[in-house]
């Protein structure tokens, strides 16, 4: 299956790993049980009283339940019934007015089918391709006689290990580019133990986002940008931030001067003009900001903007909001509430080795530093201090560091055994449908 010996080095530590998470998911419900609410925020110990979850068809179904919580729903709904399936709650994105017989919200039109209950659905604030890719393979699974739901169930835990695979090899390229092989097959380890890896096994986009973003990455450092283009596409749709794909093919781009050459004798810049390849490749890098660009003013982009400000509370550079909570965050880790405490102090260790790992690797690898720092400081100053812990494993020099460090033998120990630690944790409170990030 894989001529490179390191490449099947990966596959079956991958392998192994699918098979344990499974296994993880029904041994610890089986002896384990935990007593809500949760007061890790202060809205999270309403949210998780017993029965918080009733009425939530997506989350109640038996099979592989365990691996779904939280925003699995609206993937599961997507995949299923579309983006305007009836159980999904809904926000009024009206203004000005409070008639409920309103057809349609200023700048929205409110599609046919959901005229019986205005207002825009959540779902909207989740990007199409991951539930797609669920619906896709949920075609042949649907051979095994399960209901729907489970069927998209199974097909999202798939997907989301299939693209931790893909991302795995290429973080194996680029360690052995940077380093060597066996600093390679660390850094894939590392993504696999990292304290929000747990989500690669889970119904969210970190599985899928991670093997498409990365790959397009190895494909543009290898000089397959048009196949770069084509992933880092799919990567804009499955999560926002895959927009920033773009950046690093453009400074490979630009570095190829094909528009000038430099004459050495005198230090001069001769403009060539710009030949139709040239022009054709320039829409090849900016391909994925102009499929972003156009989504962006269609009916999803904009109700994705409504839903992500009104309800989830997110918004771009939003500082000002963004430097009360995380210092309120902060302030957490030394109060006098355990939940609390614990749990932003694996938030902000996310923060702080996704913004050290990126800021190092500068120098070594720029296109993929450039890219993982921009994923991480967007994700950062979005507003709520939230889910950075998750958020930084689309930042592939993360991993990279970590394995630079690795070569020590007592921090290749020792984190080990911390992030294993931590990620357990972490992935049972979400099993409990507790607040994990």
């Amino acid at each position: 299956m894989f001529r490179n010996p390191n490449h099947r080095t990966v596959f079956f530590i991958w392998l192994g790993w699918a098979l344990i998470m499974l296994g993880y998911h029904i041994l610890v419900p089986a002896r384990l049980t935990i007593k809500p609410p949760d007061y890790a925020l202060e809205w999270t110990d309403t949210e998780t009283l017993p029965g918080s979850q009733n009425g939530k068809i997506f989350l109640n179904e038996h099979f592989l339940n365990r691996h779904v919580s939280w925003d699995s729903e609206y993937y599961l709904a997507i995949a299923v019934s579309g983006y305007e399936a009836p159980t999904i709650h809904r926000i009024r994105g009206q203004i000005g007015s409070s008639s409920a017989s309103n057809p349609g919200y200023w700048p929205f039109v409110i599609p046919a089918n959901s005229q019986s209950t205005p207002g825009i659905s959540l779902s909207y604030a989740f990007f199409p391709f991951y539930p797609m890719m669920m619906r896709l393979f949920a075609i042949p699974l649907s051979l095994f006689g399960l209901n729907e739901i489970a069927t998209a169930t199974l097909a999202g835990v798939i997907v989301s290990m299939l693209g931790t695979l893909a991302a795995m090899l290429a973080l194996y390229e680029f360690g052995k580019d940077d380093m060597n092989e066996a600093s390679g097959i660390r850094a894939a380890f590392y993504l696999l133990i990292f304290p929000s890896a747990f989500f690669l096994a889970e119904i969210y986009t970190e599985g899928l986002f991670v093997g498409l973003a990365f790959s397009s990455l190895l494909l543009a450092r290898r000089g397959y940008r048009g196949w770069a283009a084509l992933i880092a596409i799919f990567a804009t749709f499955t999560r926002a931030v895959g927009v920033l794909l773009f950046i690093p093919m453009l400074i490979s781009w630009i570095k190829e001067w094909e528009w000038m050459e430099l004459d050495m004798e005198w230090k001069q810049i001769y403009y060539r003009g710009l030949p139709w390849r040239v022009i054709f490749r320039a829409l090849i890098v900016f391909a994925p900001l102009a499929a972003f660009f156009l989504w962006r003013i269609s009916y999803y982009g904009l109700a994705f903007s409504l839903v992500e400000e009104e309800f989830f509370g997110r918004g771009f550079l939003a500082f000002g909001n963004t430097f009360v909570l995380w210092a309120d965050g902060f302030k957490a880790i030394f109060g006098n509430v355990p939940n609390a405490a614990a749990y932003y102090f694996v938030e902000w260790l996310g923060a702080i080795i996704g913004f050290t790992a990126c800021i190092a690797g500068f120098k070594r690898h720029p296109d993929i530093a450039i890219f993982g720092f921009l994923v991480v400081f967007l994700s950062f100053t979005s507003g709520p201090a939230q889910g950075i812990y998750r958020y930084v494993l689309g930042a592939p020099p993360v991993f990279l560091f970590l394995s630079r460090l690795g070569k020590n033998q007592v921090f290749d120990r020792l984190w080990t055994i911390a992030s294993i630690l931590i990620m357990g944790m972490m992935c049972t409170m979400y099993m409990f449908d507790m607040w994990a990030g």
